[in-house]
C-alpha cells in the first residue's frame, strides 16, 4: 500500500517509505480527490480546479499529459492509485494510506487529540504554492475544516486530562487554534482556567500581585482599544516567545522552556494581540534564517531567550526595527520560579501594552506598505558587512523603500547609516556623504521624533562632522528612548571613543555585545579602538581577531601591533590597509577624524607611523 503525506511536505512513498517521484499536480489532484465524498470527480471539474485559470481547451490538453505521465508510473510501481475512464478519475482508496484519516481516526480522546494536534503543527499542504485560485481556497477551506475538527477533539478530550502531559497536550493543541483565531474566547477562556499552568491555581496572593491582564494599565490600553476597534483579528500585531537557547552545558533547560510556555498561555488572556504557538516558535528557534521566517509570518514582536549558569536572560524585540524594548535577567531556582513566571509575564504585559500604543502608527504604517518594508529588510540585512560594495547595495535597498514610502523613518535612517559607513571605509574626509547623511537622520527623526533610529544617526553624523558633544546628546538621547537597543549603546559607545572617553567606552560596548552575543563587526571594531586608546594593545588586537572581516580596522590593527614592538604582524596589517586604500594619508586623515582631546590624535598617529603608513 501507498502512503500519501499532505501535511508538511507533500509526499508518495511505498511500503517501504521510499518516496515515489510522482508528478506535483498528481499529488494535489490526489490529495483533492481524496478530500471528496465519492473520491472521484469527472475530467472536466479536474482539470477547471488545476488549471482554472487556463482555457478550456488549454486545460483538458494539460489534463491529459498529466494522465500519462501517471500512467508510466504506475506501469513501473505496478500500484494504480487512479482509475481513469474517458470522462471521470477516481481514487483507488484501497490502494492507499493518507495522513489525513488520523483526524478521524477510533483513539482515546487524548490520543486523538496528539496526534491531530502533531498532524495540524506541519500545515496542510505546506510546500504547495497553490497556482489557481480554486486550489488556494481549497487549502484554506481544509485547514479550516481541520482547526474545526481539532477543536470539537480538544473540547471531548478536557475532561479526561489527569497528568501534566495531558495538560501540555491540551495546551498546545489550545494555543495553535488561539493564534489562528485570537477572537476564541472560549478557548482563551479554556486556557486560562487550565489546572497546573498556575493560571487558574488558586493562589490570590499571585493573583493580587500580578496585573489584571483583562484590564490593563488605563492609558495605553484605553488608547489600544481605540485603534483596535472594529479591526478585524488577522491585523493583530503578533508576538512570540522563543524558548530559551542553552548556553554551554547547563542543567534546567527543560524547566525554562516550560516556563516560557507558561507565560505563552498566560499572555492568551490579551485581546489586543495574537500569540504565536509554542510550536511555532520552537520552529522559529531553530531556523537559520531567523529574521525571514520571522517576516513571513508577520511577526512584530519577539521574547528571545538564553539560559546560562546565571539564569535566564529575556528580551524583547520590535522586529520591524530591531529595538530592544527591555532586557533582564531571571535566576531559575526551583522556588524562585513560580515568582519569576510572575514576573515576566507582568513585565511582557506592561511593555506589550506599552509599546503597542506607542508603535501602532508606525506598524500599521508598514503594513500598509510591504514593499517598503521588504526593501528595508534588505538593506538592514547588507548593513551586517561593512564594505562598499555591500554599503551601496544597501543604499539601493533604502532607496528603494522611500519608493514606496517616502514618510519610512527606518529606512532614512538605514540610508543615513549607508552614508557615514562609506565616508568611514573610504576615509577620504568626503563632507558632502556626512552632509547627506545628516539630512537622512532629520528627515527620520521628523517622521518620527520617538524613534531611537533617527536619533542615533544623526549622533553618528554630528561625530564625524566634528560636533562631538552634539553627538553625545543626540546618542544619549536615543539610548534614553531605547535603553536596551544594541545598535544605539554601540554607537554611542563609540561617540564616547572620539570624546576622550574610551573608558566608558569600553564599558558600553561591552553592555551593548552582551545585549548581542554574536556581535556585529562593527561593535568589536569600536571594542577595539576604545582598548587602543586605553593603550590596552593586546585587548585591541583580541577583538579585531574576533571579527569575521577585519578589513576595516586593518589600520588599528596595525597599530596596535606597532605599539608592542610586533613590526611584522604590523607591517601585514598596514599592507592589508594599503591594498583597500592606496591613497591614504595619515595627516589627511587625522585632520578630519573627531578626536576631541589632542593626545588621542597623537596616540593613533605614533601607532600608525610605527606600523609605517
Amino acid at each position: 500500500m501507498l502512503y500519501l503525506q499532505t501535511f508538511g511536505d507533500l509526499r508518495l512513498s511505498d511500503a517501504n517509505g521510499n518516496a515515489i517521484r510522482y508528478p506535483a499536480k498528481g499529488l494535489v489532484m490526489v490529495a483533492y480527490l481524496f478530500s471528496r465524498k465519492t473520491h472521484e470527480l469527472s475530467r472536466h471539474e479536474l482539470s477547471e480546479f488545476l488549471w482554472a485559470d487556463a482555457e478550456a481547451e488549454l486545460s483538458g490538453l494539460n489534463l491529459r499529459k498529466l494522465i500519462s505521465r501517471i500512467r508510466q508510473i504506475d506501469d513501473d510501481t505496478n500500484a494504480a492509485l487512479l482509475q481513469i475512464t474517458s470522462s471521470s478519475i477516481r481514487l483507488r482508496t484501497e490502494a492507499l494510506a493518507v495522513d489525513l484519516q488520523a483526524l478521524d481516526s477510533a483513539m482515546p480522546p487524548l490520543g486523538r487529540l496528539r496526534a491531530i494536534s502533531d498532524l495540524l503543527q506541519r500545515d496542510f499542504m505546506a510546500s504547495v504554492k497553490p497556482s489557481t485560485r480554486s486550489i488556494d481556497n481549497w487549502i484554506t477551506a481544509e485547514r479550516r475544516n481541520h482547526r474545526l475538527k481539532l477543536r470539537e477533539v480538544l473540547f471531548n478530550a478536557l475532561p479526561h486530562a489527569q497528568s501534566n502531559d495531558d495538560v501540555r497536550a491540551i495546551s498546545t493543541a489550545g494555543l495553535y487554534l488561539l493564534e489562528n483565531d485570537p477572537g476564541d474566547e472560549e478557548i482563551r477562556e479554556m486556557l486560562r482556567r487550565l489546572p497546573g499552568t498556575n493560571l487558574a491555581d488558586g493562589d490570590r496572593r499571585e493573583k493580587a500581585s500580578r496585573p489584571k491582564i483583562d484590564a490593563l494599565p488605563s492609558s495605553p490600553q484605553d488608547a489600544l482599544v481605540r485603534i483596535e476597534a472594529g479591526k478585524p483579528s488577522s491585523v493583530l500585531p503578533r508576538v512570540v516567545l522563543l524558548p530559551p537557547i542553552p548556553q554551554g552545558h547547563v542543567a534546567g533547560l527543560a524547566i525554562a522552556n516550560a516556563l516560557i510556555e507558561d507565560v505563552t498561555i498566560e499572555l492568551c488572556a490579551l485581546r489586543n494581540i495574537s500569540i504565536v504557538a509554542p510550536h511555532t516558535a520552537e520552529q522559529i528557534r531553530r531556523d537559520s534564517d531567523k529574521a525571514q521566517v520571522v517576516a513571513r509570518h508577520s511577526i512584530s514582536y519577539l521574547l528571545e531567550t538564553r539560559l546560562s549558569t546565571e539564569g535566564l536572560y529575556a528580551q524583547l524585540i520590535y522586529f520591524p526595527t530591531d529595538e530592544v524594548i527591555w532586557a533582564t535577567r531571571f535566576t531559575m531556582t526551583s522556588d524562585a520560579l513560580p515568582t519569576q513566571r510572575r514576573l515576566i509575564a507582568q513585565r511582557l504585559t506592561f511593555s506589550l501594552v506599552q509599546e503597542l500604543a506607542k508603535n501602532e502608527q508606525a506598524r500599521l504604517n508598514i503594513e500598509a506598505n510591504p514593499q517598503a518594508y521588504h526593501s528595508y529588510l534588505v538593506g538592514a540585512s547588507l548593513m551586517g558587512k561593512l564594505t562598499l560594495p555591500h554599503i551601496r547595495k544597501a543604499r539601493s535597498a533604502f532607496k528603494e523603500a522611500l519608493r514606496h514610502n517616502s514618510n519610512f523613518s527606518p529606512a532614512l535612517a538605514g540610508l543615513a547609516r549607508t552614508y557615514t559607513s562609506e565616508w568611514l571605509v573610504t576615509a577620504q574626509g568626503n563632507e558632502e556623504l556626512l552632509r547627506l547623511a545628516e539630512t537622512s537622520a532629520e528627515k527620520a527623526i521628523e517622521g518620527d521624533s520617538i524613534f531611537a533610529g533617527g536619533h542615533r544617526e544623526l549622533g553618528v553624523t554630528k561625530l564625524y562632522l566634528g560636533d562631538v558633544d552634539h553627538s553625545v546628546s543626540a546618542l544619549s538621547l536615543a539610548e534614553e528612548l531605547s535603553p536596551h537597543f544594541a545598535d544605539v549603546i554601540y554607537s554611542h559607545a563609540d561617540t564616547l571613543v572620539h570624546a576622550s572617553r574610551p573608558g566608558d567606552a569600553l564599558s558600553k560596548i561591552k553592555k551593548a555585545i552582551s545585549l548581542n552575543p554574536i556581535s556585529p563587526d562593527a561593535y568589536l571594531w569600536c571594542a577595539a579602538g576604545a582598548c587602543y586608546f586605553l593603550e590596552q594593545y593586546e585587548d585591541a588586537i583580541d577583538y579585531v581577531e574576533a571579527m569575521k572581516d577585519k578589513a576595516p580596522a586593518h589600520r588599528i590593527a596595525a597599530a596596535s601591533f606597532a605599539m608592542i614592538g610586533d613590526r611584522k604582524r604590523a607591517q601585514f596589517y598596514r599592507q592589508r590597509a594599503e591594498a583597500l586604500n592606496p591613497v591614504f594619508d595619515v595627516e589627511k586623515w587625522l585632520s578630519v577624524v573627531p578626536f576631541k582631546e589632542q593626545w588621542q590624535r597623537d596616540l593613533y598617529r605614533e601607532g600608525l607611523l610605527k606600523a609605517g603608513f
